[in-house]
C-alpha cells in the first residue's frame, strides 16, 4: 500500500526524507498520485479541496502541523481519523519562541533597540519576571510546556482554555464566564489557541481592551500580545487601533489573517510590532516524517492513535 504527501510546500522534501527512513514504503508526492486506490495514509497541509476524497481506501490523515483548520476548509474531507502533529521538536521550538518574546517585551528590548539606533544611553525601568503576569490562552501540549518554562523563569503564569485544566503553579480559568477575570490580570497575553469557528476573530478590540492596566502605572509601559497560534484568531485592524490608543503597548505576531503578510500591511513598519514569518515552531522535516511513519505503523498494527482530532470541535 502507498502513502501520500500532499499540500505542503515542503512536500517533495518530506517525500525524499520518507524514502530515506522507510525505503520499503511506496511514498508518493501529490500530484503524482498514481493508483489512488492504493493510498492508505496522507501527510497533509492545506491540500486542494476534494483531493483527499479521491482516495477511496484512505485510512488516516496526519497534519503537518499542530493546527488542523487548514484541513477543515475542505467540505469533502473524508471521514477517517485525523491526527495532529505533536512532537517534542515542535513543542520545544514553540516554547523557545514564547519565552524569547516574553523576555524581550518585559525587558523592554524594543525601546533599547530604538535608543541604540539613536545613540542614546538611557536607563529604562524593567520589571522582574516575578512582577509580570503572563496569560496563556490555550492549554494544550504547547501551552502547558510554555507555562512550565515561564514559571521556572519566575513569571506569574495564568492560563485560559475552553474547559478547565489543572496545572501545577498555574492559575487556570475556563470558559466565557471566566475570560474577563483572566484578561484583567494579564500583562503579557500569549495566544496558542486552535482556530475553530468559535475562536475565529477572538483577538479583537473587545478582548484587547480588557487586558491589565498594570503597565500604565508601574514598570511595563502597557500590555503586550504574543500570537503564535493561528492568524485567523486575530483582527489586525483592531490590534493596530489598540496600539495607537495605548490599550496595547506592543505585539509579537507570528501568524496573520493573510499569509504571507502583504507588503502593504502597516504591521511591517510599526515600531512596537515584531513580525515573524510563521516560524515559531517550524519543525525539522525529519521530525514530521518520523511522526507520520509512526502513526502509519500504529494504524497497521491496530494500536490506538494519539492526538486524534474531534471533527465537531475541529481540534
Amino acid at each position: 500500500m502507498a502513502l501520500l504527501v500532499i499540500g505542503s510546500d515542503r512536500a517533495k522534501a518530506f517525500g525524499e526524507t520518507a524514502a530515506t527512513f522507510a525505503p520499503d514504503r511506496d511514498v508518493r508526492v501529490w500530484p503524482d498520485v498514481g493508483a489512488a486506490e492504493e493510498i492508505t495514509a496522507a501527510l497533509a497541509w492545506g491540500p486542494e479541496p476534494g483531493e483527499l476524497a479521491k482516495l477511496p481506501n484512505l485510512q488516516l490523515i496526519v497534519s503537518v502541523g499542530a493546527g488542523v483548520d487548514h484541513l477543515f476548509r475542505d467540505d469533502k474531507l473524508p471521514a477517517v481519523p485525523i491526527v495532529r502533529y505533536v512532537d517534542p521538536d515542535l513543542t520545544g521550538r514553540m516554547t523557545e519562541y514564547v519565552v524569547l518574546h516574553a523576555l524581550m517585551h518585559s525587558r523592554r528590548m524594543l525601546e533599547f533597540r530604538d535608543l541604540q539606533a539613536a545613540g542614546i544611553w538611557r536607563y529604562l525601568p524593567e520589571p522582574a519576571a516575578s512582577e509580570v503576569r503572563v496569560g496563556i490562552m490555550g492549554l494544550g501540549v504547547l501551552g502547558q510546556d510554555a507555562a512550565a518554562v515561564l514559571s521556572r523563569i519566575g513569571y506569574r503564569v495564568r492560563g485560559w482554555s475552553r474547559s478547565l485544566k489543572s496545572i501545577d503553579g498555574v492559575i487556570c480559568f475556563a470558559g466565557e464566564k471566566e475570560l474577563p477575570d483572566f484578561l484583567a490580570e494579564t500583562d503579557i497575553l500569549v495566544v496558542l489557541l486552535p482556530l475553530t469557528p468559535d475562536t475565529r476573530g477572538m483577538i479583537n478590540a473587545g478582548l484587547l481592551g480588557r487586558l491589565s492596566k498594570f503597565g500604565r502605572s508601574q514598570r511595563m509601559p502597557g500590555p503586550v500580545l504574543i500570537n503564535a497560534g493561528r492568524g485567523g484568531l486575530q483582527v489586525e485592524a483592531d490590534i493596530l487601533a489598540a496600539l495607537e490608543d495605548k490599550s496595547l503597548y506592543a505585539a509579537s505576531l507570528d501568524v496573520f489573517e493573510t499569509e504571507p503578510l502583504p507588503k502593504s500591511s502597516p504591521l511591517w513598519q510599526h515600531p512596537r510590532v515584531v513580525v515573524t514569518p510563521h516560524n515559531a515552531a517550524e519543525s525539522a522535516n525529519e521530525s514530521i516524517v518520523r511522526y507520520f511513519l509512526d502513526r502509519v505503523a500504529d494504524i497497521e498494527a491496530g494500536r490506538p492513535l494519539p492526538n486524534i482530532v474531534d471533527p465537531s470541535r475541529q481540534y
